[in-house]
């Protein structure tokens, strides 16, 4: 049987994806169905003096009209579900509607359940609230200053928590080196964008107490225990199911009041109550994501060693603490600033910030690409320094390939890597002596040539549980599955994951197929209910390969432990001189004497014949806990011309060499690439949520937010290495990030490689036209 692993088959989830057939949560119709719609504050901050909602009441088809009052005593706050240790963290109370006070533009006042969704829409036109209007503050910078407005009175100086980490001597390092270079970095605020906005549908059965939430989710069990919470539904009698779901890029992790809130009017009304969130509402009420500011110290000799790095953010955290908020801009970014170099003392110090702005939390890559583009950028500012090639700066520096596992200062322990080993391939893949070369010819002629490298390590596959816990993650990120071979020798996965897009429904029937040598089309694999499946911890920080999957691959093997007694016993032999091989045991010697995997399988469900210690049915289980993270690397390089005349940047070339670990289906690596890749460069030229100063979004609809299109992206070049992750059973690693990990400071390092010639040192993303044009025109 040829080897399922490895192969580049097409994804199972396409055909009902791409014909429009896929269910998503907004397809769901159920009798007696009724519609929600929330009021939500058109002012930054400001003080609720009187909320009317008669006219809305008194519209025909308005069943009920919710404010926060209506619900206080009645629902829980919104709860943070990561209490970062050591920081003084403070977790201002979060109301799933205002009740004295709005924090942000979106801030949810009222919700309106009406007979359809029109009528709900209408009526919230109709509900007057008569606002006090305080000052704003959304710049993190300035909401620490003295006299700032106050988010929340129970937050001084809005300052939510104060993180530090590092090892070694950063500041004596500094102090003695020979070349130091300084920068203050904006990473600025990205809106996630997924293609389907939030949803929610909920249904009670007030006969049982059981409440069922069709929900937008990447994590439905941590979504169930907390909702259970807040609605004060004991877990076993709540459903969470997340059906198709339309992209999440960490936007779909955190649980969000609106959630509640339909759940909450389903039980109260005795009807389903489903929810659709309007791309508007998308961009102001669903989490953003990135936005630091950051001042940032490298330190090195001048024969290209680097010897420190030390860094200071500001990370701006929105009007309350999102679930996974404090843990992105700490844990997630300032352990991974020293990326794939040997700097041997580090030191980060990042200070959470509240404004009135929409709450942040995870966005694809989720405080990795923040670390990595601080490196990235800072390796090329201190080759420029010290007169060499950036090139030569990241060989000199690699962590080497024999130095594995490798403790880095700030506590981590990297598993395995060649980082030498993927850069030179990149770089030998767009011959970049020749690019330089032509760079020079180029530059003769008055035109502006850039390349630009990114190297990345970064850390995912989240992870051991003991680790989740001491950083104050609140709950476990093992994962589970159970393998269930059915009598004819089909089999059902069930994933305590939550794939949606990433193409699991594919590589987990692959890890079976290969585990139990039957056609990959035999397998199903089922995700998304909580009804169906124990637990698990979701889809989320490129963790569903490697721990759910380990899992997937954990369960299959204890399936065919035990199916080997079964054929042991019908061949009459002993159980170790069974071979399974290409599906099918056999006597080792006497290949003739055998039995497939579905002959066993039916035989462990007639139970006719079955030794005197085996049960009957085959199926196992598996609770796959990781020992260490797994952190994926690789090289990227970007090559671009600038205009000067107009400072329009056009892509040439993007070349991407990642290394995953094994690969289980080529194709969809590719495809993780590449919707990353774009996704790091739609940061790094076009993307920014921009605020006006009154806490106005100014970037609030797709005409204003400028996403990357089809035309403004060139094809994407992949290539690969494999090292193997050691301490996971397949040696897999994580790739759904790489590219916006990568993509960003590939792109801006050859935006600025292109301006060197023009004086140009630096510049904040995204670089766009006028910015380019001006930097130019300032020299």
């Amino acid at each position: 049987m040829a080897t399922i692993f490895g192969t580049a088959i097409r994804r199972r989830e396409d055909p009902r994806l791409i014909t429009g057939r896929a269910t998503y949560t907004d397809d769901i119709r159920l009798p007696g169905m009724v519609y929600a719609a929330f009021l939500r504050s058109p002012h930054a901050h400001a003080r609720i003096k009187r909320i009317d909602t008669s006219r809305a009441r008194a519209l025909p088809g308005v069943l009920a009209v919710f404010t926060g009052m209506d619900v206080a005593g009645k629902l829980g706050n919104i709860p943070t579900a990561w209490l970062v240790p050591n920081s003084d963290l403070k977790t201002p109370a979060h109301p799933p509607l205002a009740t004295e006070k709005v924090r942000y533009v979106g801030d949810g006042v009222a919700m309106v359940v009406a007979e359809d969704r029109y009528t709900a829409r209408d009526a919230v036109e109709l509900i007057e609230v008569e606002y006090e209007v305080l000052p704003a503050v959304v710049d993190q910078e300035k909401a620490v200053q003295d006299g700032a407005p106050q988010v929340h009175d129970d937050v001084p100086r809005n300052i939510a928590f104060v993180w530090r980490a590092g090892g070694g001597d950063p500041d004596r390092a500094i102090q003695e080196a020979e070349v130091v270079v300084r920068q203050r970095i904006r990473n600025h605020r990205l809106i996630p964008s997924a293609m389907e906005t939030r949803g929610a549908v909920a249904q009670f059965n007030p006969a049982s107490g059981e409440m069922t939430v069709w929900l937008t989710s990447q994590n439905p069990h941590i979504h169930r225990v907390l909702m259970s919470g807040v609605l004060g539904i004991p877990e076993h009698k709540l459903r969470i199911v997340a059906p198709e779901v339309g992209g999440g890029f960490g936007s779909k992790i955190p649980f969000y009041p609106d959630e509640a809130l339909v759940a909450f009017a389903a039980r109260q009304l005795g009807r389903p109550v489903k929810w659709s969130e309007e791309r508007r509402e998308n961009y102001v009420a669903t989490t953003h994501g990135r936005d630091h500011i950051q001042d940032v110290v490298l330190a090195g000799r001048r024969d290209g060693t680097l010897t420190a790095i030390k860094v200071k953010a500001l990370a701006n955290l929105g009007a309350y603490l999102s679930t996974a908020a404090p843990g992105v801009p700490t844990i997630l970014f300032g352990l991974m600033l020293q990326g794939a170099y040997r700097i041997p003392n580090v030191g980060v110090e990042v200070v959470g910030v509240l404004t009135n702005t929409t709450p942040i939390d995870a966005y694809r890559g989720a405080g990795r690409p923040e670390a990595t583009y601080i490196i990235e950028r800072m390796v090329d500012l201190f080759a420029r320094e010290v007169g060499m090639d950036p090139a030569e700066v990241r060989r000199r520096n690699f962590i080497p390939s024999d130095a594995f596992p490798y403790n880095v200062p700030t506590g981590l322990t990297y598993d395995s890597g060649n980082y030498a080993g993927a850069f030179d391939k990149a770089l030998e893949a767009v011959d970049y002596e020749g690019l330089r070369r032509q760079q020079q010819e180029l530059r003769k002629q008055g035109r502006y040539l850039g390349i630009g490298l990114a190297s990345y390590v970064e850390i995912c596959g989240l992870g051991p549980s003991q680790v989740a816990g001491a950083v104050g993650f609140q709950g476990g990120l093992w994962d589970s599955a159970l393998v269930r071979v059915h009598p004819t020798g089909k089999v059902t996965v069930y994933t305590g994951t939550s794939p949606h897009g990433q193409g699991e429904e594919t590589t987990f029937a692959q890890i079976v197929a290969q585990e139990l040598g039957i056609p990959v089309d035999d397998i199903e694999v089922v995700h998304g209910d909580t009804g169906s499946i124990s637990m698990g911890w979701g889809t989320y920080g490129s963790r569903t390969t490697p721990v759910g999957g380990s899992a997937v691959a954990l369960a299959a093997r204890r399936v065919v432990e035990k199916a080997r007694k079964v054929a042991a016993h019908l061949l009459e032999a002993a159980e170790q001189d069974i071979v399974f091989e290409d599906g099918r045991f056999y006597v080792k010697g006497s290949a003739d004497r055998s039995r497939s995997f579905q002959e066993v399988a039916l035989q462990a469900y007639l139970a006719w014949n079955l030794p005197p210690d085996i049960e009957p049915s085959l199926e196992a289980s598996a609770f796959y806990d990781p020992a260490n993270f797994v952190y994926p690397f690789g090289t990227h390089v970007a090559v671009v011309e600038v205009d000067a005349a107009t400072g329009r940047v056009k892509l040439l070339r993007y070349m991407a060499v990642d290394d995953c670990g094994r690969v289980i289906n080529p194709m969809i690596v590719d495809g993780q690439v590449h919707g990353g890749v774009v996704q790091g460069i739609g940061q790094a030229l076009w993307e920014e949520a921009v605020y006006d100063e009154n806490g106005q979004l100014l970037t609030g609809s797709m005409l204003d937010y400028a996403l990357p299109r089809a035309h403004m992206v060139l094809p994407i070049e992949t290539d690969r290495t494999e090292t193997p992750a050691p301490q996971n059973p397949l040696g897999v690693k994580g790739v759904g990030e790489t590219g916006t990990i990568a993509a960003t400071p590939a792109v801006v390092n050859a935006v600025l490689d292109a301006l060197q010639p023009l004086g140009v040192r630096y510049l904040d993303m995204p670089l766009i036209p006028q910015k380019i044009w001006a930097a130019i025109h300032r020299q």
